[in-house]
């Protein structure tokens, strides 16, 4: 499983370096929940190693399905131990019966001896500065005396400004920015929103923020699966959430929608994500099975094969969804949830009101206020809608261009400057 292997070398031990030293660079994903982070990390980590092809990238992350993914050659991950987030805010262990605190003891020891055996020359960090309980504070001071690049990786909306200024007051956010981070990416463009504006950052900061554009999504080598169900032949709506953990009501509301109105004129095929809640899965399908025009698989990690082929999208909005939208340039209803945070709706909020996707405002609302034909009207809709790509956005889809861009110059400066270093593992 993934780069453990790392850690194998006996205590202390000096490796010398043998010849020109390749670049090496370490991706921190917390990933408590959901698809977002690990799915935007390996974009990244795919994307350097196409440019540089002799740079080692490795993913820290805690996503129990980290194992599903492709990666580039030159990308290997390590998995800590998951931690879950639970209804009334609080966080568990995922799978081991251990207290929080123990966990997250384990997970910081894992991500500091892998930073010590790897000494990255660059370090990427996504979205949270201090790591899920400060877990990557550690490592960023040892990286940092080091002499290591430290970028912190910001996607496009985190939230609404009363809750995110409190929360990173808690966290002491600004104070990491400040102390330790050399560069700090959004992954959008300014004119559609600044996720940071809110915050009372020194000027310094600032200048060391970078609006990439958001990150283009290629199709995987080759799709999952061989043969997709009967209606993915003709034209057809593309219905996902993601991970699927948060993604009940969407999928009530749409299956509803085919339920009270027969005359909605493309099929629709639901893809649960790989959190979707087995007895859930079950209900859903029992409903399915009675619509001639639905039908549904099981979690696809190469699910853009399957947004290529749709005719249409209905998504809850989350970053990754909204890239590979853009991307693969298709008509989409965008359901925005607004619990526990408004990121999504202030997505789909800006993202509307530029041309690039619908919006269907009320996932939030108790089920019983769900008008079926509100939804159906909206898929109707999506026929007659245009494209992302016709509203002209300068920028739109460069991130990651414009990231191996910054990173060519220090990943080559990593192989000039080895100068024989020792590499020594963690202690």
């Amino acid at each position: 499983m993934g780069l453990y292997r790392l850690g194998s070398a006996p205590s202390g031990r000096a490796v010398p370096a043998k010849g020109r030293r390749s670049p090496r660079v370490l991706i921190y994903s917390h990933d408590t929940f959901g698809l977002g982070h690990l799915r935007r990390s390996r974009a990244i980590a795919n994307a350097l190693v196409q440019a540089e092809p002799d740079t080692s990238v490795v993913i820290i992350s805690g996503s129990p399905v980290i194992g599903s993914f492709d990666f580039g050659n030159g990308v290997d991950f390590v998995r800590v131990p998951g931690v879950v987030k639970l209804p009334n805010g609080d966080y568990n262990s995922l799978n081991l019966n251990l207290d929080l605190d123990e966990a997250v003891a384990m997970r910081e020891a894992i991500i500091r001896s892998t930073a010590a055996m790897l000494q990255p020359d660059v370090i990427i960090v996504d979205k949270e500065p201090t790591g899920f309980r400060g877990e990557i504070v550690p490592t960023l001071e040892a990286a940092k005396a080091r002499g290591a690049r430290l970028v912190l990786g910001i996607r496009d909306v985190m939230d609404e400004p009363a809750l995110l200024v409190p929360e990173w007051e808690r966290k002491g956010a600004v104070d990491a920015m400040v102390r330790y981070y050399d560069d700090i990416w959004i992954y959008g463009l300014e004119e559609l929103y600044q996720p940071l504006a809110a915050i009372d950052l020194p000027e310094e900061v600032r200048r060391r923020m970078v609006y990439t554009g958001y990150l283009r999504r290629e199709l995987p080598d080759e799709p999952n699966l061989t043969r997709y169900p009967k209606l993915t032949r003709g034209p057809f709506v593309l219905v996902t959430t993601g991970g699927g953990g948060d993604g009940d009501d969407l999928l009530e509301w749409v299956l509803s929608a085919y339920e009270n109105d027969r005359t909605i004129p493309l099929p629709a095929l639901v893809v649960f994500g790989p959190f979707t809640p087995r007895a859930k899965r079950r209900g859903y399908m029992e409903r399915i099975a009675r619509l001639d025009n639905v039908d549904a698989i099981n979690f696809d990690s190469k699910i853009e094969h399957l947004m290529k082929r749709a005719s249409a999208i209905v998504a809850m909005g989350g970053y990754n969804t909204f890239c590979e939208i853009l991307s693969l340039d298709k008509p989409a209803l965008i359901v925005p949830r607004k619990r526990p945070r408004l990121e999504q709706a202030i997505r789909a909020g800006c993202a509307a009101r530029l041309g690039l996707v619908q919006e269907l405002d009320g996932l939030d609302e108790p089920e019983d206020g769900h008008d079926p034909l509100s939804m159906a009207r909206a898929i109707h809709a999506l026929q007659g809608q245009k494209r992302p790509s016709q509203a002209i956005i300068p920028g739109l889809l460069d991130g990651l261009t414009r990231i191996q861009a910054i990173t060519k110059p220090w990943l080559e400066a990593a192989r000039q400057n080895d100068g024989g270093r020792v590499h020594v593992a963690a202690e």
